[in-house]
């Protein structure tokens, strides 16, 4: 679907239909350009390790890193988002920087050297998505939003960085080498700044009232917002278990269960198929039925996947099926990451909200998960990282039943009912 260009951006509801579609797909597949370069070294890990004498401790450290600058740039370019209102521009620099850091990686000849690739390229990345779905929350009907922002979030990067990454990647190590892989990856990235550059409308400032004082988003007043603070803490233990899930899910496969790297690059390959699905799926019935039963119901649903790698002693098949229904839990991520804190909030705090969301989840999960899941795994061996995960999930979904919901059709149907039976 082709973007088209208009000298003068106008309200969500007076959007051409085209061209919020075409926004979303672009954005999604820019957001999935981002996560084939940052999962490109979880999936290379098997021969990356070993080449540069890695242990499981620095494997956490690398994950670590890169979550660390990408909380900050997430907090930090969110600000600076709403501020300045420059969306388009600063989406098309990251994109640009971010390519540019997965060449750096293909490079790296000690841990040292992939360390300081990893945290630019989290500087990079961080800001893309707090900015994607600040522009889609202005430019998408309130009614679709849900649908919108999951597809943004959840369908290119799980169908570019979870699915295709590690089949291409791991069979083009294998033929051409793991350095020539994060090459590869490296190159999506400037087409997309080139279709953003071209087709993006680059919204107008907010206009604000010069006799009224500035008005600032604390973060004691962000989190004072019962939704927000939940969807952050979810964030934190949800993100600790995607992140962790990357990291050592493919050395757990090849090097406790015995798989091959490339069998083991199809079973990580499901996990991308069920998100894609998930990105229509649960986004679509979160505007239906709701944010807060999905998010109850999903993380329960997360426990299949630790539980079926652990203890699931039959065909790849079978384990690729219990992947897929495992790691439908994906699909709430844009819900507390996006929607439900923009529905929160006022508009012109969105994307600070975002990044906040967003930014705790990276530094506190991202950054803290895999680093002590490493450690885990070194002392008690690599089945430590994957009942950490389980353990997540079930403090998600408790953590979930204290969500107020914000789904406009959801709430129409409410006030509704109270005005009939009034």
């Amino acid at each position: 679907m082709r973007l088209t260009s208009s000298p003068a951006p106008r309200a969500a509801s007076e959007l051409s239909p085209y061209y919020q579609i075409g926004l979303v797909a672009l954005l999604s597949v820019n957001f999935g350009i981002v996560f084939f370069d940052r999962n490109a070294l979880s999936f290379l890990m098997p021969f990356v390790l070993p080449d540069l004498s890695l242990n499981n401790t620095q494997v956490g450290m690398l994950a670590s890193a890169l979550s660390l600058t990408w909380a900050c740039a997430a907090f930090g370019i969110g600000v600076v988002s709403d501020k300045t209102g420059s969306r388009k521009a600063l989406l098309i620099i990251a994109t640009l920087a971010f390519s540019a850091c997965s060449f750096l990686s293909g490079i790296a000849t000690s841990f040292a050297m992939l360390l300081a690739a990893r945290l630019l390229m989290g500087a990079a990345e961080g800001g893309v998505m707090p900015i994607s779905q600040a522009l889609v929350a202005a430019e998408v009907r309130p009614e679709r939003r849900g649908l919108a922002m999951g597809v943004t979030q959840n369908f290119g990067s799980n169908l570019l960085g979870s699915f295709v990454a590690p089949v291409l990647l791991a069979a083009f190590a294998t033929r051409a080498g793991w350095r020539h892989a994060f090459f590869l990856a490296g190159a999506p990235g400037l087409v997309a700044a080139l279709l953003m550059w071209r087709y993006v409308r680059e919204q107008p400032p907010v206009e604000r009232d010069p006799a009224q004082p500035q008005e600032k988003l604390t973060l004691v007043a962000a989190f004072a917002e019962r939704n927000v603070l939940i969807c952050a803490a979810m964030s934190v233990l949800l993100v600790s278990y995607l992140v962790i899930c990357w990291a050592f899910m493919p050395l757990y496969l090849t090097q406790v269960r015995g798989y091959d790297p490339q069998t083991a690059g199809w079973l990580m390959g499901t996990l991308g198929v069920s998100a894609t699905i998930g990105a229509f799926v649960i986004s679509g019935l979160s505007d239906r039925l709701g944010r807060r039963p999905l998010m109850i119901a999903m993380p329960l649903i997360g426990v299949i996947l630790p539980l079926g790698a652990l203890y699931y002693t039959g065909t790849a098949w079978v384990l690729a099926a219990m992947f897929f229904v495992g790691w439908g839990l994906n699909g709430i991520f844009p819900l507390f990451m996006a929607t439900i804190p923009s529905e929160s909030v006022d508009p012109k705090h969105q994307a600070t909200v975002l990044g906040l969301c967003m930014g705790t989840g990276e530094v506190l999960g991202g950054v803290l998960g895999p680093s002590l899941a490493g450690m885990a795994a070194d002392r008690m061996g690599l089945t430590a990282p994957l009942w950490i995960m389980l353990g997540l999930t079930i403090l998600s979904a408790l953590l979930a039943l204290g969500l107020r919901e914000t789904a406009p059709c959801v709430l129409s149907r409410a006030l509704v009912l109270r005005q009939e039976t009034a």
